[in-house]
């Protein structure tokens, strides 16, 4: 590339970070890293009803989350801020006079109640609904009248008549015809700019390069492609990849399940996997291969391998691949990703030994899915949690499960072992005694320390809990089914 890219991502902080948005976001920075441009992160807060700064707040901590970090934005100044469109509306009023001045535009009486019944009316005859320049040929006193009325009067763009074409580095040749498009609002009647209008005068200025984003912004395209021509800028190059989409095909919502990137972290997906699905999820960057470095996947980031249709979001595959990054952390850092989800289960991390979280932490990653799922597991290692649940109790009762029991108490009581070779020691004097191996052996062995028939493997759970804590469990499982 011979140009130093420049490439931007805009939210609006009018709710959490969209996946989709976020996927977005990635793109824009992946491409910007491969190619050693800059990534600016602005924020579009017109919206001044429905703008939050908890919101913003918030994607800016999902971005970081993500390790998208931006080189110029909120609370890293360039040389083409402000970074927040609330605090560039003189800029945006400049650009609008030299459209009235040119006569590119005109003001636009018509209400909201005006508006949606001429797009029934244009419904019912099987017409594309756009606005069909009621307000465009006003005279001075039919606008006064509209004035004295108490209207507040809009800015509409003239479109004309023609086509708009533009190349897509994702999509190829694309086109629209201006007589399917309609005169649009580029400035509100509160005197907000509509963000057609704005998008192209930030872009403009802030020396974007390439502009990537999802393909329902194509219709978008065509119009800030006719204000760059008004204005007379030269527009950027633009690429449109393919939304996200349920297991129905529809665009992803709510009613499919967690949509934004806080509910994801909340239920403990690591942000490298996050990372590395969004990435995967309807491209070829990384050919086959599905569990990547950031760096391999920054290295093999193109455009063209973005992929056109949609991408069905599976949250049992992105599960899986947590699952691969959770046994691959290294323990330090997956008990610092653990903790609250530790502490949020009724523990306190603080008061535990370290060395002994770790080792427990060490005992339950290959079982967890997800970090909230640490307090489903970390139970089993304190006493005071032990309790039989009715699957296992019902275990330690059939057949030969109570001779196995027995005969862990006796080896508990009698054996002498290591402390680092208690769990075969132990195990190889039950099945010598039973004549039992595999599964007949460790089912009710399992049941009875753990009141679960699931969780941590034994070995672990041995040389964590060690033989008091084993002993008093196994008393106590002897007890529970005894009992009528």
């Amino acid at each position: 590339m011979s140009e130093k890219p420049r490439v931007r991502f805009a939210p609006s902080p009018t709710g959490d970070l969209h996946v989709g948005n976020a996927r977005t976001a990635l793109f824009n920075w992946l491409f910007a890293r491969h190619h050693g441009g800059d990534f600016i992160v602005r924020i579009e807060d017109t919206d001044r009803a429905r703008t939050s700064e908890r919101f913003e707040k918030g994607i800016l901590q999902d971005l970081r989350w993500l390790s998208i970090d931006w080189d110029e934005g909120p609370e890293k100044d360039g040389a083409f801020g402000p970074y927040h469109q609330y605090e560039r509306l003189d800029i945006y009023d400049h650009y609008l006079k030299k459209l009235i001045e040119e006569d590119r535009v005109y003001r636009c009486y018509c209400t909201e109640d005006e508006l949606e019944a001429e797009r029934k009316a244009l419904l019912s005859k099987r017409m594309m609904p756009r606005y069909m320049g009621r307000c465009k040929n006003l005279s001075d006193k039919e606008k006064r009248r509209l004035e004295s009325e108490g209207r507040r009067s809009a800015f509409r763009f003239k479109v004309g008549e023609g086509t708009v074409e533009f190349n897509d580095l994702i999509r190829n040749a694309v086109k629209f015809d201006c007589d399917s498009i309609g005169d649009f609002i580029v400035v509100r009647s509160n005197g907000v700019p509509a963000y057609n209008f704005a998008v192209v005068i930030d872009d403009h200025l802030m020396e974007i390069t390439h502009v990537i984003r999802g393909e329902d912004h194509l219709s978008n395209t065509a119009l800030q492609m006719l204000i760059y021509k008004a204005l007379g800028f030269k527009p950027p190059r633009f690429a449109h990849h393919s939304l996200i989409l349920g297991k129905d095909r529809s665009k992803l919502s709510k009613r499919h399940g967690a949509v934004s990137v806080k509910a994801f972290r909340d239920m403990g997906i690591l942000p490298d996997a996050f990372s590395n699905y969004l990435s995967i999820l309807g491209s070829s960057f990384t050919g086959v291969k599905e569990i990547c470095t950031i760096d391999e996947i920054i290295d093999g980031f193109s455009l063209e391998k973005a992929g056109r249709s949609g991408a069905i979001f599976d949250e049992d595959k992105l599960r899986w691949l947590n699952k691969a990054y959770i046994r691959k952390c290294n323990v330090e850092r997956l008990t610092e990703l653990l903790t609250p989800f530790i502490n949020d289960a009724g523990y306190d991390c603080d008061t535990m030994d370290r060395r002994w979280l770790h080792s427990v932490v060490e005992a339950i990653k290959g079982n967890l899915g997800t970090l909230s799922e640490a307090g489903e597991y970390i139970d089993v290692f304190f006493d005071d949690s032990y309790k039989i649940v009715e699957d296992a109790a019902l275990i330690l009762k059939e057949g030969h499960a109570p001779a196995v029991v027995k005969s862990l108490q006796e080896a508990l009581m009698l054996e002498e072992c290591k402390e680092d070779d208690l769990y075969r020691c132990i195990v190889d004097a039950v099945s010598n005694k039973t004549g039992l191996k595999g599964k007949r052996l460790f089912t009710p062995i399992r049941a009875a320390i753990t009141g679960k028939t699931w969780g941590p493997e034994l070995d672990s759970l041995f040389a964590i809990l060690g033989k008091e804590s084993l002993l008093k469990r196994v008393n106590e499982a002897i007890a529970t089914v005894q009992k009528p």
